[in-house]
């Protein structure tokens, strides 16, 4: 075994716990050290302070998770501040790597760099088919630039810095805020607080959009076999299946189940849905792990509130 040394970047966020758990519990492998950083160790917008990053850690392989990230209503608001961040984090990750003779990078996008306006299901060979959704456009196109870069380093200096597209991820260590978080954790903590005083549980927008959710944990042991087995520069979506797909609807009623919420389940429909769907195709996926075994989804919420139920206090929000 060659020994690898492999910095994580956003560390401490939703992903990069979950890869720390799985690699504790069992996954990691001899010769393999692992590094978790988080903006506490480095600000990486800040390209001098990222080269000493990597500099005092010399890594070999890098999982690049560090990005701004929010919700609908926080990138509707930032789209600017979305894109500056996140393009300045990215070039000076990648440049980094390259300058320090990294021999393997992979990013981390996300969906919602797709075009507005598609086929569905989307796959990997359309992210640049047309404009992103307005709502985050900001963000949606600095990712998408990963991509680009990935391509740019492979072509011009032979590289190999590759990138996953994870459909909505959930989990342990999410960010729980309710304003500005994601859809499900969102969700958990104001069911949480409803079954605390009693009130009805409202949710924002018809409960219509239809999301694929991926389990932190399943999307972690997939990123150590993208790390360690596959080799394209072109990127790969990680999700469950199209027929798994849920309404919002269908995930607040998995929470109201898990959490036992008894309450009045309310849909204020004033609130904007944002996009309706982005089924991902995981074809490219299974054509590798044909027999990979995702957590059923209702196992999944269940584990994710009793996390947060149990670390209340702690947990982001």
């Amino acid at each position: 075994m060659v020994p690898k040394r492999i910095l994580v970047t956003g560390g401490t966020g939703l992903v990069g716990k979950a890869i720390e758990m799985v690699v504790a519990d069992g996954e990691g492998r001899p010769g393999e050290e692992w590094i978790f950083v988080s903006s506490r160790d480095a600000d990486l917008t800040n390209a001098t302070e990222t080269k000493a990053l990597f500099e005092q850690h010399k890594p070999t392989h890098v999982i690049h998770l560090a990005a701004m990230v929010g919700g609908l209503f926080k990138n509707i608001r930032y789209n600017l501040d979305f894109w500056r961040r996140n393009i300045h984090i990215n070039d000076n990750v990648l440049h980094s790597a390259y300058e320090t003779g990294v021999q393997k990078v992979v990013s981390c996008l996300s969906t919602c760099i797709f075009p507005d306006k598609t086929t569905y299901p989307i796959d990997e060979s359309m992210i640049h088919n047309g404009p992103p959704h307005s709502s985050n456009f900001g963000y949606s196109y600095a990712k998408r630039m990963i991509d680009v870069q990935n391509r740019g380093y492979f072509e011009q200096h032979g590289c190999l810095f590759t990138a996953v597209i994870p459909t909505n991820v959930f989990g342990p260590h999410d960010n729980f805020n309710i304003e500005d978080g994601h859809v499900l954790p969102g969700l958990i903590h104001k069911v949480y607080l409803a079954k605390q005083t009693g009130s009805a549980l409202t949710i924002w927008g018809t409960g219509k959009p239809r999301r694929q959710f991926i389990y932190s944990l399943d999307l972690a042991r997939l990123f150590l076999w993208v790390l360690r087995e596959y080799d394209e520069v072109d990127p790969i979506i990680l999700s469950v299946g199209e027929e798994d797909e849920v309404s919002i609807r269908e995930a607040a009623e998995a929470i109201v189940e898990a959490m036992d919420f008894r309450g009045e389940l309310v849909f204020d429909t004033t609130k904007a849905d944002g996009q309706f769907k982005k089924t991902a195709s995981n074809a490219k996926l299974r054509r590798y792990l044909p027999d990979f075994q995702f957590t059923p989804f209702r196992q999944a919420v269940k584990e994710t509130c009793a996390w947060f139920s149990t670390n209340y206090a702690d947990a982001r929000k």
